[in-house]
């Protein structure tokens, strides 16, 4: 049973609910669900944390964040064990991604606040600078598909910038913010700096809804997204949403075509293709439209199939196959559910093309491993229908030319453009979309600024008469 983290103890309260294994379906164990008592707890124990954490040096915070990097690599088969649990993830990628990064999280974003500068500007006679402090209690909603990464993508700036938090992971991966809990209780980080309560979105909706919630950062669907705006509009809230994508590949005739194959499988079908960056619309220029997609095809059915999260997102996933084949698309590959993995929430890898820009398959979220394969004939017919779509996460660009890679990544609108390579990242850049795939940047000193805020000081100075 896994019971809240709050003020630095576990808190057995509320209803149990359960998480299932995703390769199984079966029960892996029983949480409790945060209600009201639970959450209002929660965000006073970070409240009464606050002025503490926040007086401390950001060089004393530095050294906490590098504590609990240790801690997390102390408990890493742990955490391995946990994530895997809960996601279904293949070993090595949680092994060398989403575990270390976790890590890495820690130590960047601690050497990243140790030696960023403040601000001065002068005038004659004036002399103004910025502090910058806290937001306060910070709600962190985790979603599901990288639960242990992106929890600590957030609470690591977060907290070395001084605020106190309260975790709510999502109700189906709670397994590695619970040992997280129990790295900083190890670790002896004051109590109620951090905080992690469980449930579904009603209990997100009390923890962003909350009076001593003073900002809020989510990664999710739109939807969600949205729905948070409006329940933290009446307060101005200070928001950070990684929302949906509907993420595109332009694939010119002059790449290298078997690092676009090799890239192509890897940025639709990782994780089932739930990654939030992950491509969905597949653009590539007609001189090798047919030998792209025999090779992309072939190349799926070597993938080895990975679960959804959930029944239910495996009907999803499912429902949009059936979408594909009554909108008349043409299926390359897939469609189904694998031979011999009726347990569990597994559906094929799936290469489908022929469908209208304008069809519910290209223009709706899937989060599957999926994805939709149009020609075009000239560059700026693919710059127009990569940026059809409402959503602006990620794109990527296979092009030999270094002029149109250039070209290109400028006029497409979205948050992230990846140049001949999928999903390579550097802590210190922005991360986010555009349109509805969010509002605001994360990564580097974008995060620090989100989780803090300016003040300027101006002083006038009187003339010396020496």
């Amino acid at each position: 049973m896994l019971t809240h983290f709050i003020g630095g103890e576990q808190v057995a309260q509320g209803r149990a609910f359960p998480v299932y294994d995703p390769v199984t379906g079966s029960a892996l164990r029983q949480v409790h669900e945060a209600d009201s008592g639970v959450v209002d707890r929660a965000v006073q124990a970070a409240r009464a944390a606050a002025p503490g954490w926040a007086a401390l040096p950001v060089a004393e915070r530095a050294a906490w964040m590098r504590r609990l990097a240790d801690g997390i690599e102390a408990r890493f088969d742990d955490l391995v064990a946990a994530e895997i649990a809960d996601t279904g993830k293949p070993l090595e990628q949680t092994r060398t991604l989403d575990i270390p990064r976790g890590a890495a999280n820690f130590r960047a974003f601690a050497e990243i606040a140790a030696q960023r500068p403040d601000d001065a500007f002068h005038l004659p006679g004036v002399l103004s600078y910025t502090v910058r402090r806290p937001l306060g209690v910070v709600a962190v909603i985790v979603p599901w598909n990288l639960p242990f990464l992106l929890m600590t993508w957030k609470l690591a700036p977060a907290l070395v910038a001084g605020n106190t938090v309260v975790v709510k992971p999502s109700e189906n991966t709670p397994s590695s913010a619970a040992l997280f809990a129990e790295i900083c209780a190890d670790a002896g980080l004051p109590a109620g700096v951090v905080n992690v309560i469980y449930g579904y979105g009603t209990a997100g909706q009390l923890l962003v809804e909350h009076p001593g919630v003073d900002g809020v950062t989510f990664t999710g669907s739109t939807r969600t997204g949205t729905a948070i705006m409006r329940a933290v509009s009446d307060r101005v809230k200070p928001v950070s949403f990684e929302l949906g994508g509907k993420n595109a590949g332009v694939i010119f005739a002059d790449c290298d075509l078997d690092r676009a194959v090799d890239g192509t499988v890897k940025s639709v079908f990782t994780n089932g293709g739930q990654v939030c960056l992950c491509t969905e619309r597949l653009y590539v220029e007609r001189p090798i439209f047919e030998e792209f997609c025999a090779r992309l095809a072939a190349r799926a059915q070597t993938v080895e199939p990975q679960p959804m999260i959930s029944a239910e997102h495996r009907e999803k996933v499912l429902s949009y196959y059936e979408l594909a084949r009554s909108e008349g698309a043409k299926i390359l590959t897939g469609g189904g559910v694998p031979a011999g993995r009726d347990a569990g929430y597994f559906v094929e890898p799936t290469i489908v093309t022929g469908l209208p820009e304008d069809s519910r398959f290209n223009t709706e979220e899937i989060f599957g491993p999926v994805c939709h394969v149009a020609p075009f004939d000239t560059e700026q017919e693919a710059v127009t229908l990569a940026n059809s779509s409402e959503y602006g996460l990620a794109a990527t660009v296979w092009t030999g030319s270094l002029d149109r890679a250039h070209r290109v990544a400028q006029r497409l609108e979205a948050g992230l453009v990846w140049v001949n390579t999928w999903y390579l990242r550097d802590l210190r850049t922005p991360f986010g979309g555009v349109k509805l795939s969010g509002i605001g940047r994360e990564g580097g000193t974008q995060s620090l600024d989100f989780y803090s805020e300016p003040t300027t000081i101006t002083i006038k100075l009187e003339q010396s008469d020496a």
